[in-house]
């Protein structure tokens, strides 16, 4: 879940602010050189952040699903010596994943 922290950080990457427990109202602004942004401000890029992570989040979760690439090494070894069934299990192992984790629309 992204925080205003992260919508922050998203926006100004090298300001230099204190945001005590996620609570605009104790947001403290100590970059001079940028105003300090509204809560608006903030919150819309909060909902645009968030929706980003909401459409990359099967990437994550297939990444800790997938098999190791060393499986597809072996799989890759095997199949120059003419032997296809490691890879064919691999590319199913990789196919699930995909099913149980399908790119969002």
């Amino acid at each position: 879940m992204k925080t205003l922290t992260d919508a922050i950080v998203s926006l100004y990457p090298l300001s230099s602010f204190i945001l005590h427990n996620e609570d605009y109202d104790r947001l403290e602004w100590f970059d001079t050189s940028i105003e300090k942004p509204s809560r608006e401000v903030l919150e819309q890029e909060l909902d645009r952040i968030t929706e980003l992570d909401n459409l990359t989040k099967y990437q994550r979760d297939r990444a800790v699903e997938y098999p190791p690439l060393s499986e597809l090494a072996d799989a890759l070894y095997w199949q120059s010596k003419g032997n296809t069934q490691p890879m064919t299990n691999y590319i199913a192992a990789c196919e699930a994943v995909k099913v149980k984790y399908p790119k969002g629309v």
